[in-house]
């Protein structure tokens, strides 16, 4: 038995965590992370907060503002938090929202019939992670004001004024010794409330930067609701009709809303959401969509003599080839699966969006034939793309052991079998390719050169894409296949490194291979195996001693140090094939020294997302041009 130096461990020893002690200790459990992502959730919990009152029918505008100090206030005109003593804690109502878990109007069915605010716990976690929070009430005739100072409480509430108005505001600032990111990102919370505003018809959301010398202020009012929520996503599409399809509807104690428009693109965005948050693995409320769907169209396709009787009937993904949709339910208890929350399981959502939308969308088609046979032909031409597209999927699919096959394309596979071992350079051109063959770690490191320009999948039905020789190549020596084949367990990399010259064109073609892996295979980026490579811009050699640079303000950072003079041989790469094999494993294959980025997926932005592909890479112009002037003041490393 080993003698080690333990502490005693008895009944004095099991910590109590008191109060919001829990959520300081681990606020992960309450947000997610202390990430970025966790930072803006503090702001959603309190925004969430006053929709609620909105969703109740009390509040018509929300107002947040980022304040210079990095601290934010959120500012409603509902009815106010109520002000008296709660009986149970013997303290205002406003403390008990503030300080205790699981307090608040969304427990008991008496304070809201439905919520955003999924747990209860927003106020006091938010509270519980602030260096300090200052809530102000204003209700019958009255204003009041608390404060508090991680998480404990600075004065009681105390009455300190009169006011004709209504509403609660809530300022706090997020407690910088528990977030690794300290600064709120603009975009990321415009997004949001947008989404938001989009969500909650009539309900004006106001988004004021104070922290620059200028002040930024949007306005987010949309009164169609989320039938401008579908126009706004359609903006990089041409719509194939001018209708936004609405249903709405209340059923089994749920309602639904859902909105939908087809337009000439090949891929189907439908975002899906419950009491206003965002379901990013769709769920019953989805499910029950898709069903109404495909029963609608095929019923109305048989009736009208738009399918042949020796057709095989729509599929789903048919009549869903070119769709926007919004689905958003309301629902007094909602059920999740899973650890993430990002899936509804309740099973009368199914039944209640199946019901209302079979219903209003087949009598949308008696009433509006010319807008029913636009769809229903989009969806025949669809099925006739699938199967051939069925015949070009057989030709990628990678057979075990390659059973003979010769490698696709020009790819220089490793001979390491593991593939958390593994990882696969796309290196645009076969000169940049011969150098990282050269250079590669032959047992981990395969190098698949692709020829130009891939096929713009944004533009493009499968049966075309399946036929691009440099697509097949891709998704042969990936081995996951693609679409409903998709198995991320036959993933042959664990890296898939996109490496491209630090150009414009290469940033065009880092931007198509991005597309593509987005729109057929995007668990991959979800799981984390697709990166973007970094090469240097720029080489600098002095005195026999040498140095790269990977921007210009590095550069001018090693010219400052090494001294400038005639002396330097600065050497500006254009592309890949100018490093040899060496250069180019020193700067970027080596992984002890190379720089790689991870892209990711936010699931709470997918719909802007979605939305960023389609603009960039659709065919509309106007929006693409509106994007890239509200974008440019964000790019860095331009090439001119």
């Amino acid at each position: 038995m080993s003698n080690k130096n333990q502490g005693e461990y008895g009944a004095d020893q099991i910590q109590i965590l008191e109060g919001l002690e829990a959520v300081r200790k681990r606020p992960g459990m309450y947000i997610g992370s202390t990430s970025s992502k966790g930072l803006h959730h503090l702001v959603y919990e309190i925004v969430d907060n006053a929709v609620d009152e909105a969703l109740a029918g009390y509040c018509d505008t929300i107002q947040v503002t980022l304040n210079k100090d990095n601290s934010v206030t959120v500012v409603d005109n509902g009815r106010g938090i109520p002000v008296g003593i709660n009986k149970k804690k013997g303290v205002s109502s406003v403390e008990v929202v503030f300080t205790i878990l699981h307090a608040g109007g969304k427990f008991g069915g008496g304070g809201y019939k439905v919520s955003g605010g999924l747990h209860g716990v927003g106020s006091s976690v938010v509270n519980a992670l602030s260096n300090w929070l200052e809530v102000q009430v204003s209700t019958d005739g009255k204003k009041y004001q608390q404060r508090f100072e991680k998480g404990k409480v600075s004065y009681p509430l105390k009455e300190i004024g009169t006011t004709s108005e209504n509403g609660t505001t809530v300022t706090f600032l997020p407690d910088d010794t528990i977030f690794e990111e300290k600064v709120f990102d603009y975009k990321t919370l415009r997004q949001r409330l947008r989404e938001t505003a989009f969500l909650t018809k009539n309900l004006k959301i106001i988004l004021i930067d104070d922290r620059e010398e200028e002040s930024t202020e949007e306005v987010f009012h949309y009164e169609g609701g989320i039938k401008e929520f579908v126009e706004y996503l359609n903006r990089g599409n041409h719509s194939l009709y001018d209708d936004v399809i609405y249903c709405e509807g209340e059923k089994d104690g749920v309602y639904v809303e859902v909105a939908l428009q087809h337009n000439d693109s090949y891929n189907e965005t439908s975002l899906s959401f419950v009491n206003n948050i965002i379901t990013p693995e769709g769920g019953t409320h989805l499910s029950g969509f898709k069903n109404a769907l495909t029963l609608s169209f095929n019923d109305y396709a048989r009736k009208n003599k738009l399918l042949k009787d020796n057709e095989n009937n729509l599929s789903g993904e048919d009549i869903r080839e070119g769709l926007t949709s919004v689905i958003s339910i309301k629902i007094g208890e909602p059920q999740f699966e899973g650890q993430t929350k990002q899936k509804l399981g309740n099973s009368e959502a199914r039944g209640a969006v199946n019901s209302i939308v079979n219903e209003q969308l087949t009598y949308y088609l008696e009433q509006n034939p010319v807008v029913a046979k636009i769809i229903c032909e989009k969806a025949v031409l669809a099925q006739r793309a699938r199967d051939a597209a069925r015949k070009a999927r057989d030709l990628t699919r990678r057979k075990t052991a390659l059973d003979g096959m010769s490698l696709p394309g020009k790819l220089a596979d490793c001979s390491d079998k593991k593939p958390e071992n593994c990882e696969i350079y796309i290196v645009e051109g076969d000169s940049a390719g011969g150098s990282a063959k050269t250079a590669r770690s032959r047992a981990t490191q395969a190098i698949l050169p692709l020829r130009g320009k891939i096929l713009n999948v944004e533009k493009s039905r499968l049966d075309k894409i399946l036929v691009n020789k440099e697509i097949q190549a891709m998704i042969t020596a990936f081995g996951t296949g693609i679409h409903d084949d998709f198995d991320i367990e036959k993933l042959r990399y664990h890296k898939i490194i996109i490496m491209t010259d630090a150009d414009v064109d290469g940033a065009h073609i880092e931007t198509l291979l991005l597309t593509f892996i987005y729109r057929f295979m995007p668990e991959l980026i979800q799981k984390g195996y697709v990166y973007l490579a970094q090469p240097p811009l720029y080489r600098v050699e002095k005195s026999k001693k040498f140095w790269y640079a990977y921007s210009d303000e590095e550069l001018n950072e090693i010219l400052n140090d090494v001294g400038r003079d005639n002396n330097n041989k600065i050497q500006r790469y254009k592309g890949l094939g100018e490093m040899d094999a060496e250069q180019l494993w020193d700067t970027t294959m080596d992984p002890q020294h190379r720089v790689l980025l991870r892209v990711k997926i936010d699931e709470d932005s997918a719909s802007e997302i979605d939305l960023t592909f389609t603009t960039l890479m659709g065919d509309q112009v106007e929006p693409r041009r509106e994007f890239i002037e509200a974008n440019a003041k964000y790019v860095q490393n331009l090439d001119v």
